[in-house]
């Protein structure tokens, strides 16, 4: 088992009074920090509905924040500390974003309990594009290769 230490109790604990916060503003019961050289560069909570942006979670929130303040789209060296384990957008965001730890305190069956359950978006993704509840129809377009075909030609990309 992995051995906490006193600086990750305190950022955590840090991410867990964003979510306390965040209820007290109408917002979700979640909040995060990120952390680069043991000094917090970003935190924020969710604000799904005070924005009415389904994306507007505290993770992706915090991504973002940490984003602009470094100036780029690769977070590699920090770290976030959540107040609950994330749910597949933000754990697709965390690792796009290259974050090098998670850090979470609610486990996914602790936020099922009060009516966050991200289960069914599990099963989701497993299943071929026919069987899933909101139906994926791809629509094959040679204009739409052609441009992949661009970008994989072109000598200055950069890559992400």
């Amino acid at each position: 088992m992995y051995k906490i230490q006193e600086k990750e109790k305190k950022f955590i604990l840090k991410a867990i009074k964003l979510s306390r916060k965040s209820i007290e503003n109408g917002g979700g019961p979640f909040g995060a920090i990120i952390v680069k050289d043991n000094k917090i560069i970003s935190k924020a909570s969710n604000n799904v509905t005070k924005n009415n942006d389904p994306t507007a979670h505290a993770e992706i929130n915090a991504i973002r924040e940490a984003c602009k303040f470094l100036n780029t789209f690769d977070l590699s060296g920090c770290e976030i500390y959540t107040s609950c384990e994330p749910c597949p957008m933000c754990l697709g965001a965390i690792y796009w974003a290259r974050l090098d730890k998670i850090y979470f305190s609610n486990t996914k069956k602790d936020a099922k309990n009060i009516g966050f359950d991200d289960s069914f978006i599990y099963k989701e993704i497993a299943l071929i594009h026919s069987e899933r509840k909101i139906q994926n129809i791809q629509i094959s377009s040679n204009e739409a290769i052609k441009v992949f075909n661009e970008w994989n030609e072109k000598k200055d990309k950069i890559r992400y």
